[in-house]
């Protein structure tokens, strides 16, 4: 199996396919439905807005926790019922959030209610307009396939400098900047080294250094906040579905059967780094002290961010778990395919494999 397939059957695993067809136009006009049912959704991600926890997941489910990831109610206010795949908050009120279709939703009151920015179809619009003035014939053909396509192309990652400056990427190179806070979108698919119109999974920002991740061992850097890109000579020709730099500059990326990779030069060099599980890796991040990981076999693995020893943790029945955070009282809280779970230190089984 090529890797370009079996990141794609990962991704759907996940929920998160490449495409949908047929209900666009309706799931972009469909509020969320409300619902018991959404205590129970699959998600894909989960992060802190102040002391809230805000999550993520299928068919526009957005849940909002204010006890630490003990108790969960569904947001009221999303706009769209697709699968939302990512989620980031700058402060506690103001975050954004990516899903299929190509939508931005960003939400001014902590989660309770999202506006929609922008869809798949203005996308793809945007994309066209950038092709035509580049004057760029193989990129004008390939642009005016994608508005053909219609609002299909899932945005699978995003990441905010601040209030104004954000960048958002996901399938078949598909990716778009902003510098007004969502306001206006343009084009940042000609501005990445990536002809080959390969999936982006994951962006990490350090200051103006942004980096991208993706399929077949995309990595793409950027030294002036996402204005230029380059591409960086990755120890690995699988995909990288996680990215993450620590506070004091190292650069992470992990993907395809727990393969981890850090580099500590801003992406000129990387080194190997020893996953006790070889399950491929969904989400990392940096939070209370501690380095997260979360994989396909249902388990979490956590670091000291001082020193790396990856230490797997064993908190689910196997079902895969795509991202986890610190709540604002310590717990992590971990989430997937099963929903959303706060796991005290004293329920964590650590693993001896």
């Amino acid at each position: 199996m090529n890797k370009m397939l079996y990141g794609l059957l990962l991704a759907a695993c996940c929920g998160l396919p490449p495409a949908f067809a047929g209900d666009a136009v309706d799931v972009l006009s469909q509020p969320a439905v409300q619902g018991p049912q959404a205590l129970h959704a699959v998600l894909q991600d989960v992060t802190r807005a102040g002391a809230r926890l805000v999550a993520v997941g299928e068919r526009g489910v957005v849940l909002l926790s204010d006890d630490n990831g003990a108790n969960w109610r569904q947001a009221t206010g999303v706009p769209v019922s697709v699968s939302l795949t990512a989620v980031q908050f700058i402060d506690a009120r103001k975050g954004w959030a990516v899903g299929h279709a190509g939508v931005v939703l960003q939400s001014e009151d902590a989660g309770e209610h999202w506006t929609l920015q922008l869809d798949g179809k203005r996308a793809a619009a945007l994309e066209l307009q950038a092709a035509e003035a580049a004057a760029d014939p193989r990129r004008v053909s390939a642009a005016q396939r994608l508005q053909a396509d219609g609002a299909d192309k899932p945005l699978l990652a995003l990441n905010f400098a601040d209030a104004q400056h954000g960048m958002v990427v996901g399938a078949y190179g598909l990716a778009l900047h902003t510098q007004d806070g969502g306001r206006t979108w343009a084009s940042s698919m000609g501005l990445l080294a990536n002809d080959r119109g390969l999936h982006l999974y994951a962006l990490a920002r350090q200051g103006s250094r942004l980096y991208v991740a993706g399929e077949q061992g995309l990595l793409l850097r950027s030294a002036d906040g996402g204005g230029h890109f380059e591409a960086l000579q990755g120890p690995y020709d699988g995909s990288y579905f996680a990215a993450t730099v620590l506070p004091g500059g190292r650069l992470l990326v992990g993907g395809l059967r727990g393969s981890l990779f850090a580099s500590d030069d801003g992406g000129d060099s990387f080194q190997a780094l020893a996953n006790p599980v070889p399950a491929s890796l969904n989400g990392m991040r940096a939070t209370g002290g501690q380095l997260l990981f979360a994989n396909q076999a249902g388990m979490l693995l956590r670091s000291r961010l001082d020193r790396f020893a990856a230490q797997p943790l064993v908190v689910s029945d196997g079902l895969p778990l795509t991202a986890a955070t610190t709540a604002a009282d310590g717990a992590i809280v971990a989430v997937g395919m099963a929903g959303a779970r706060r796991l005290d230190t004293s329920s964590i089984t650590t693993t001896t494999d």
